[in-house]
């Protein structure tokens, strides 16, 4: 082994065992009495708020008509990110580059950052206590706790068994790390899902939790940097419900659009043309699969749905679309392609019905757009000549983004402007991306009141390598007292505030705290953070010590 490789290795272990500190905290995790426990470490009653859910009735009038009525899905949400950010439009400034480059070309307004002080067990242990404190959860009532994030620490020890020192006294806590660019939290999540609703599940909670720090090395990529992290309460007869884990659809794939080869730094390799267009095919992969589950779950068929009986699921059907937002311009054009789906799928189901259907349908619509030019419907718009073409040669197609832009623009801001508010602000966040979403969807939606029972909400999450899957969950309300509605988990979250309550700081912080954490990877042990903390973190923010 080479001397710098034994570095690596040895400022890796480091970090790993490094003692994590608490920025001072007017509260703290409430202990679990010792009476309260089974022999086996599973809670016989909860503390408020978030209910253990063993003994719920799973009969409910908001249940989704379909699924086996238990209602997994997310009872609490909680985010974290640090205190000090960067504005884009200053960042343009000290950049060189022309005015609107990142706040209209990437569509960002601002990054999070933070320098050698933080790591991703850091932020995880702040944003896991968080959650234990909001909804006063008795650490033994957690029966499994996953993580999702590919900013690794160590290359063998997990970030999961670094957050048990939160759960004292509970050590039968399944789940593990998992890594996969930015699909790990997703992973995550599916497993919970699926524990939850097993006929294993023992009653008690699972965790999951998304976290990353985003970094780049100076170039084009460096705007999209970003730091964040997301926990999720994971139980039954939940608000926020995958009630029927048949709507999903899945694509994987093997790619190099983004990957890390070199673990002596934290800068991934990437490829940016192509990581957009293995960003689209894995999104239009999904999504014409997902429609197809769908269509098919709701007794769709060519016939019914040319009739005008049933309507064929498309981009308009939920009521909100969360996506994973690298950078949020990225988002506007992969939704406006929904659109183009939508079309070419019209089309194929048009040239396979029998000729009278075909007839009676365009004849149909024919007195549809006389009597109302603005009912015309959506692929109208689109050329025709784009329905039939290789999908591969549409995706530089200048003129087409622009149709696609235009036809789906009412649409974005109805369904995928609230859920996109935090990621502008924060900016990447990796694994942590789409949940950051579901969270700004619940605090801006849901503390609005309009969030409510029989809503739905469909969830994109991409990771490069690759692997995306598209899910749908349902709004409800819970059927067992105590358990937090929609509403009470914005109140939890206060996003909107707490990020307004940040620190700006010169856009030259990012290189300063990029070299901290470039010195950090490179500088071997042991090894003392330099980038400033006093007066710099929300109370309650871990550090390295």
């Amino acid at each position: 082994m080479t001397s710098r490789a034994m570095a690596v290795g040895a400022v890796a272990g480091a970090i790993a065992s490094t003692a994590y500190r608490r920025a001072r905290s007017n509260s703290g995790i409430r202990p679990s009495s010792p009476d309260s426990n089974n022999n086996d470490g599973s809670s016989n009653k909860s503390n408020s708020n978030a209910t253990s859910t063993s003994n719920h009735s799973s009969s409910s009038s908001n249940c989704s008509p379909r699924g086996n009525g238990k209602n997994v899905g997310i009872l609490g949400i909680e985010v974290y990110t640090p205190r000090t950010y960067i504005s884009q439009s200053s960042l343009e400034k000290h950049s060189g580059v022309s005015p609107g480059k990142y706040t209209l070309g990437l569509g960002q307004e601002a990054l999070a950052i933070t320098g050698d002080a933080e790591d991703v067990n850091s932020m995880a242990l702040t944003v896991v206590h968080s959650l234990l404190e909001k909804y006063s959860i008795d650490p033994h009532s957690v029966g499994r706790l996953e993580v999702g994030t590919e900013t690794l620490v160590d290359k063998s020890k997990s970030t999961k068994t670094v957050l048990m020192d939160l759960f004292d006294g509970n050590s039968d806590i399944e789940g593990a790390t998992v890594v996969n660019a930015c699909y790990g939290g997703t992973a995550a999540l599916l497993n919970a899902f699926t524990w939850v609703e097993s006929d294993g599940w023992d009653g008690r909670y699972a965790i999951v939790v998304a976290v990353d720090i985003a970094t780049y090395a100076r170039g084009p990529a460096r705007p999209t940097c970003g730091a964040g992290a997301v926990a999720v309460l994971i139980g039954r007869d939940a608000p926020l419900a995958f009630a029927d884990p048949r709507e999903r659809a899945t694509h994987a794939s093997n790619v190099y659009d983004f990957f890390k080869p070199d673990h002596s730094v934290e800068y991934p390799v990437v490829d940016g043309a192509l990581s957009q267009v293995c960003y689209y095919r894995a999104l239009e992969d999904c999504y014409g699969r997902f429609c197809d589950r769908i269509d098919r779950l709701n007794g769709v068929t060519n016939k019914n749905g040319a009739d005008g009986k049933v309507r064929y699921f498309d981009a308009e059907s939920a009521d909100y679309f969360v996506f994973h937002a690298p950078y949020n311009k990225l988002v506007q054009k992969s939704y406006g392609r929904m659109f183009l789906i939508d079309a070419r799928r019209k089309h194929l189901m048009k040239l396979n019905r029998p000729d009278s259907e075909e007839k009676k349908t365009e004849d149909e619509d024919d007195i549809s757009s006389k009597a109302d030019p603005q009912s015309r419907p959506t692929s109208d718009a689109i050329a025709e000549e784009h329905l039939t073409k290789p999908i591969e040669e549409t995706y530089a197609d200048k003129a087409l983004e622009g149709t696609l832009k235009s036809v789906s623009k009412s649409s974005y801001a109805q369904r995928l402007t609230d859920s996109n508010a935090a990621s502008k602000i924060v900016g990447n966040t990796y694994t942590a991306s789409v949940f950051m979403g579901i969270a700004s969807l619940i605090d801006r939606v849901g503390g609005r009141g309009d969030l409510t029972p029989g809503k739905s909400v469909v969830v994109f999450s991409y990771g490069s390598g690759a692997l995306a899957t598209m899910y749908r969950l349902h709004v409800r309300q819970p059927t067992s007292s105590g358990v937090c509605t929609i509403e009470d988990m914005a109140k939890k979250l206060s996003l909107t505030e707490r990020l307004a309550s940040r620190e700006e700081v010169d856009p030259s912080e990012l290189d300063l705290a990029l070299e901290t954490r470039a010195r950090m990877h490179r500088g071997g042990a042991p090894y003392s953070p330099v980038y400033p903390t006093d007066g710099r973190m929300f109370p309650g923010t871990y550090y390295l010590n």
